[in-house]
């Protein structure tokens, strides 16, 4: 049977595998060597750790429940250390989890048990993002008081620095190359993490709240980006 689809890449990514389970670690190798990637693995948070800095990942997939450090510690370390898109595995009902992995700066997330088809799709469409944006020429976009550097992921609020996580910077990002304009969350979800998501649009809504209390002056009334009852945001210029 063929892979689903892969695509000939060049130079070949490198996904690090970090999780406590030996069958899904091989399974998720085995999977995503078929589909032309190398893969590394780790089953605890130390090793994934010294993997990702001795072997520089393109991307990695890791769960947040391991033994000694555990995930949301690994992903705080690397966040600090690399920008390399982090998808993690959570547990069912993780609820928590999900927030405080998206809240250190993870990318998506999948809730196991999952499909294997939805997983490798999450990871091509991370690492597609992140091609994109390291492709991307110098620009700097402006709208009010608000200077974004794509070149440098910057982002300057009446001159003085924001401090936004990877996603919040695209989702800013993207709002601010299309102003005046009404998304969906599915459209969202579709644009900046670059699936169509079939299941639960929350991730838009924690996305955008966060967004809110770097870039309005008052985030309770927000008058930037706002929502469109019962059809989504708008980011007015």
């Amino acid at each position: 049977m063929g892979s689903w689809g892969a695509e000939s890449r060049n130079p070949v990514k490198t996904i690090l595998v970090a999780d406590d389970e030996p069958t899904l670690v091989a399974t998720l190798k085995y999977n995503l060597e078929r589909e032309s990637y190398a893969v590394i693995t780790a089953t605890d948070g130390e090793a994934a750790l010294e993997a990702a800095r001795a072997g520089r990942p393109d991307l990695i997939v890791l769960d947040l429940m391991m033994p000694g450090l555990n995930g949301i510690e690994v992903c705080r370390i690397v966040r600090r250390e690399m920008q390399v898109p982090i998808l993690i595995l959570t547990a069912r009902g993780g609820e928590t989890d999900k927030v405080a992995g998206l809240e250190i700066g993870a990318d998506d997330y999948v809730t196991k048990p999952f499909s294997m088809r939805e997983l490798i799709a999450r990871v091509r469409a991370l690492l597609r993002r992140s091609e994109n944006a390291s492709a991307r020429h110098s620009e700097v976009l402006a709208t009010g008081d608000l200077m974004i550097d794509m070149r440098k992921r910057t982002v300057t609020k009446n001159g003085a620095s924001l401090s936004l996580k990877p996603k919040e910077f695209e989702l800013l990002s993207f709002f601010a190359r299309n102003l005046d304009k009404v998304f969906t969350r599915e459209q969202l979800l579709n644009q900046v993490w670059g699936y169509a998501f079939g299941g639960d649009t929350r991730t838009v809504d924690v996305h955008v709240r966060w967004l809110r209390e770097k870039v309005e002056d008052e985030p309770e009334r927000p008058a930037r980006l706002v929502t469109i009852r019962g059809v989504g945001y708008r980011f007015d210029s």
